[in-house]
């Protein structure tokens, strides 16, 4: 589950920097019945405020009031929605880092003496993960002692392991 907002991997307009962090905060701009609005993000280097376009010379009406609230009322969990919308991802010209900013909640480990133990895996938000680092570290292993468990068959899953995932998904830890 997230922790708190990833880094934005962007070029800081002041200081040419690759990391910006947004602070949940929302700037919104009328121009008669058109509106933009932007998600505020801090440089990490300089400080510098960049503007990640939301809405841009949308028509007032279009837009829906609950949306606008938030806005308005700088909704921390619209920033998390935003940021991981591949629109808004795709405007902005932007990739997430999300090193640092989830944790892993196991709910207890005292299941891990079993010979067999069938695992779920359930993402709280669409966090990119190794599996290999998420099993590593709920079952206090070695990412190397997963790797090996996985080449020798005792790890499997129907997902494949290596790579990134950011969906649920199982596996057997046949020990």
């Amino acid at each position: 589950m997230p922790t708190c907002l990833p880094l934005v991997l962007r070029r800081c307009h002041a200081c040419a920097s690759g990391r910006l962090r947004a602070n949940g905060k929302f700037r919104v701009n009328a121009n008669h019945k058109v509106l933009d609005a932007w998600l505020l993000a801090l440089c990490t280097a300089c400080g510098g405020t960049a503007r990640l376009t939301v809405l841009e010379r949308m028509n007032v009406r279009s837009i829906r009031p609950e949306l606008l609230d938030r806005l308005h009322g700088n909704d921390p969990g619209l920033a998390a929605e935003l940021l991981q919308d591949p629109v808004v991802q795709h405007r902005n010209r932007m990739a997430l880092d999300w090193d640092n900013a989830w944790r892993l909640d196991t709910g207890g480990s005292d299941r891990l003496d079993h010979e067999v133990i069938d695992v779920s895996v359930r993402f709280a938000a669409r966090i990119p993960v190794r599996p290999v680092r998420l099993i590593a570290e709920g079952c206090g292993l070695s990412r190397a002692e997963v790797e090996r468990l996985i080449a020798e068959g005792k790890l499997v899953s129907t997902v494949r392991l290596s790579g990134k995932l950011s969906g649920d998904f199982t596996f057997t830890l046949k020990r």
